[in-house]
């Protein structure tokens, strides 16, 4: 079973995270959700609380779903049922719809939407970021308390605007980056380009204007379906949930009205 956070009640809600991080990045959203929805924010394995996946599973997109639907199915959820990613939870909840999990998709600058590989200079922005949190670990705390330093450093693998965030959440952010004991395995077992032209469900695609973790060159429309609703946000990063929580929860709560039934 996966380490999960649950608030609210209504119809389930499953909430996938990024790369490095945990449930816990999702706390400024999840209030405007639960209202509505029976929040169920998941830690993946080798983040937050989650063990990694057992010795000899790489930790593939389709290895990690098949683990996600246990969690499912162990926490009685009926599926399909609502899912919203941010870039590795992003691909995670598309997977899950190409194999029928999902009653509707948000993916939020969702990887996996590249031609080939990703963009060369993620290994670049995240190895840096993981070596500050791993071997500085008291530099990287102390520049998160500085606005303007937290500004410099998260601009890119975070969002423009990162100023905003709480200290407490810039140093959260910091210490599950640190603590993620399957960063490099899950980065390099994910490189694979999704392909999911099948799925039916409906499907909310948003990527922000100041992405540029992965720019226009990696938001291929061609392995999705095409009745796929693509959107473009202004002022939006790579994970906009510290920075703008309400145009979040707004964009979730639009993409699970999107589907009636």
């Amino acid at each position: 079973m996966w380490h999960y956070r649950e608030t609210g009640s209504g119809r389930p809600l499953v909430l996938l995270h990024g790369i490095g991080m945990s449930h816990s990045v999702w706390n400024a959203v999840v209030p405007y959700l639960s209202a509505r929805h029976r929040v169920i924010a998941f830690d993946i394995p080798g983040f937050g609380q989650t063990p990694p996946l057992p010795a000899g599973t790489p930790p593939t997109p389709a290895n990690l779903v098949d683990a996600l639907e246990q969690s499912i199915r162990e926490l009685d959820l009926e599926v399909p049922l609502d899912l919203a990613g941010n870039s590795l939870g992003g691909y995670l909840a598309l997977e899950a719809a190409r194999r029928d999990l999902a009653r509707t998709v948000v993916a939020i600058s969702p990887a996996g939407l590249w031609q080939k590989h990703p963009p060369p200079h993620v290994k670049y922005v995240f190895g840096a970021m993981r070596f500050m949190a791993l071997h500085l670990p008291a530099v990287s705390r102390g520049a998160m308390r500085v606005p303007l330093l937290r500004e410099l450093l998260l601009a890119v693998p975070i969002s423009a605007g990162s100023r905003r965030m709480a200290a407490s959440d810039a140093i959260g952010a910091v210490e599950s980056l640190a603590a993620s004991t399957a960063f490099e395995e899950t980065f390099d077992a994910t490189r694979a380009p999704f392909s999911g032209r099948g799925i039916s469900v409906p499907v909310t695609v948003a990527f922000g204007d100041r992405d540029w973790i992965l720019p226009k060159g990696s938001r291929s429309r061609d392995g999705l379906p095409r009745h796929t609703q693509w959107v473009e946000k202004r002022c939006w990063g790579h994970v906009p949930l510290w920075v703008d929580p309400l145009g979040v929860s707004e964009l979730i709560l639009e993409g699970t009205r999107s589907n009636p039934q």
